[in-house]
């Protein structure tokens, strides 16, 4: 009777109120009082393995991280776009063909530009 996506709605509906009642139980708890409330200047310092910080306790890392991550995730998503073209390239024919050979063509661009631009050189 509800069909494919009366099913999807009902787990919608579920999902938000579970997200909803995560959101709302502890501030419901500590509006009631029930959760205590004891601030102490302890409890706001930095503590890792049990030795007080020297220092910054933040530290800045190169962003240089992220930026090969994020060439690794989008050649990696380009490995999966060309596995299933690969298996299915004798029913695509040409139009395949050229559709592959533009999506490559955008990736080598901006492998390209990223290149020029130096950002691939470890500093």
């Amino acid at each position: 009777m509800l069909g494919n996506f009366g099913y999807i709605g009902i787990f919608l509906i579920a999902a938000l109120g579970f997200a909803a009642s995560m959101i709302l139980l502890p501030v419901t708890l500590r509006f009631l009082h029930i959760v205590p409330r004891k601030p102490n200047p302890t409890k706001y310092t930095t503590y890792e393995c049990g030795m007080e910080t020297i220092g910054k306790s933040q530290v800045q890392f190169n962003f240089r991280y992220y930026f090969f991550a994020l060439l690794f995730v989008i050649f990696d998503i380009q490995v999966v776009f060309l596995y299933p073209w690969a298996v299915h390239f004798n029913q695509l024919k040409l139009f395949g063909l050229v559709e592959m050979l533009a999506f490559v063509l955008i990736l080598i661009v901006g492998f390209i530009y990223a290149w020029r631009k130096g950002v691939l050189k470890w500093k």
